[in-house]
């Protein structure tokens, strides 16, 4: 079971993404799923979160800019981040919490 992910690159401030993680091998659907970034030199943090019944919750920093979601059907999640700041930047991992299933990474730089 692994996630094959896409999306990242690197923007300028204010411009946006959107990260994709396609499971596979396994499905997303009823599972708790999440996204973290990790900073050089800081520690990972959780970023989004979406439930077993769709309710989510976002890191405040990133509240009314980012979005999580998932569609079952296409086993797929997704984090759209809008108004992107350089202190967005970093390694952005999916993760299924209830298969402890993590993806390899997705890189965002945002930099004038």
């Amino acid at each position: 079971a692994r996630f094959e992910e896409s999306g990242g690159g690197s923007v300028r401030p204010g411009e946006s993404l959107t990260l994709t993680c396609v499971a596979s091998k396994f499905t997303v659907n009823r599972y708790y799923l999440r996204w973290y970034r990790q900073a050089p030199g800081k520690e990972r943090e959780l970023v989004a979160s979406i439930d077993q019944g769709d309710r989510t919750e976002y890191l405040d920093s990133v509240k009314g800019r980012f979005t999580i979601s998932r569609d079952n059907i296409k086993n797929t999640m997704w984090l759209q981040m809008n108004d992107l700041k350089p202190e967005d930047s970093g390694t952005y991992f999916c993760y299924c919490a209830t298969r402890r299933v993590m993806g390899t990474g997705i890189q965002v730089t945002v930099s004038s």
